[in-house]
């Protein structure tokens, strides 16, 4: 990546104004119940204070849709950002205006600012350009490290861009491009990706990107139901997409062309209802009537695992089966954990796929987990992410 690091830039003195992604799940008592994000902003965070930046920082947190919502404040992410950095946060209840900039003006080197919700403003999503100017003032240089937002040409992730001479990448933004862009374009071989998921409809432009680099695919969850209903298997009640057939039909022509070996369930936990107390039972190949399919089975789990052994680069995005459920997060977890125990690089996508690996305690043996779903489908479908093709290059 030919684009500007944080390292790149002088910040002692400086205030840098820093997009980060802290859209964290709150609890009913509105506390951060996962600080992952948070913690994944933390180098980019210590390196500024640590140099003698002043650190100025600004994220949405949900969909308040241009509106001031009084429960989707940043508030609760103050507790965590001090927790992890060791420092005082001052959170002040704008993100723009005279007053906040009065504030970030009297900021000392080491210190932090953190703005209210973005997108309180409907400008943001917008990438309204006067919105993006006023954010501008608040910073002498502007670092972007919400790899997770930075698929949206939104104002603080691209407008804000050409009002900064140096516009750079945060840590996380740059370890980010580092393992998913590098897997994509210079993978060692054999190169195994598992995709998972609800639906192929999703992950169509991935798979034909992918079908151009991998060794072998390997589908569990609900859109394997898809491909297996396309070849004339029965699929019971599990999630299909009818519309979908043809399209299934054709990615597999497309992998025996290109000699691409695609691996599909070869036997499937089932159940009559989608529920932890349904009754559940292993069936192989076709799925019953009544029953639906929820995870992979045992013989699946085998034959996947023995892939995953032999590989030397491992690219996963998707769950196997409905691993929220217990019942249910067998396969899902066993697959996690034989990528766990290979030497290979092994790259996890975003969203569900990270939150099964931190619920199997998994996260620290993969190479890199991505803090970003759609951003990081989007890269493994091959696009140019706009958040990052707005940074400075070097």
């Amino acid at each position: 990546m030919n684009k500007l690091a944080l390292r790149d830039l002088t910040v002692r003195g400086k205030r840098v104004l820093t997009r980060v992604d802290f859209n964290v799940p709150l609890d009913k008592n509105n506390r951060v119940s996962d600080d992952t994000r948070i913690k994944a902003a933390l180098p980019t965070m210590k390196y500024v204070i640590d140099n003698g930046g002043k650190l100025v920082l600004m994220s949405h947190l949900g969909r308040p849709d241009g509106k001031v919502v009084e429960t989707l404040r940043l508030n609760p992410v103050v507790k965590k950002i001090e927790e992890l950095t060791g420092k005082p946060v001052r959170k002040v209840n704008d993100c723009i205006g005279i007053d906040i900039e009065k504030v970030v003006s009297k900021m000392k080197d080491g210190e932090i600012v953190l703005l209210e919700n973005l997108r309180f403003y409907p400008e943001e999503e917008a990438n309204d350009d006067g919105f993006a100017r006023k954010l501008a003032y608040l910073g002498d240089f502007y670092v972007n490290d919400a790899f997770g937002c930075s698929h949206r040409a939104h104002a603080s992730i691209v407008g804000i861009t050409k009002y900064f001479p140096k516009s750079a990448s945060g840590l996380l933004l740059e370890k980010e491009i580092e393992y998913l862009a590098k897997i994509m374009a210079s993978p060692e071989h054999p190169f195994v990706a598992i995709l998972g998921g609800a639906k192929v409809s999703d992950k169509i432009t991935v798979i034909d990107n992918l079908l151009n680099k991998v060794d072998c695919l390997l589908i569990g969850g609900a859109m394997a139901y898809t491909f297996l209903k396309a070849q004339g298997k029965n699929t019971g009640k599990s999630k299909v997409e009818a519309d979908k057939l043809e399209i299934a039909n054709n990615i597999m022509a497309k992998a025996k062309e290109k000699k691409v070996e695609i691996l599909l369930p070869i036997d499937h936990l089932v159940a009559d209802k989608v529920e932890q107390k349904a009754r559940i039972r292993v069936e192989k190949d076709a799925i019953s009537d009544d029953w639906c399919g929820v995870d992979i089975g045992p013989k699946t789990i085998r034959l996947f695992a023995d892939k995953i052994a032999d590989a030397k680069s491992i690219l996963w995005n998707g769950p196997l089966g409905v691993f929220e459920m217990d019942k249910f997060a067998e396969g899902t977890h066993a697959i996690a954990l034989a990528i766990s125990k290979t030497k290979a690089v092994s790259v996890v996508g975003g969203g569900d796929s990270a939150a099964a690996v931190a619920k199997f305690g998994l996260f620290d043996k993969m190479t890199h987990v991505s803090t970003g779903g759609g951003a990081s489908l989007e890269l493994m479908e091959g696009k140019e992410l706009p958040g990052i093709a707005a940074l400075s290059n070097k």
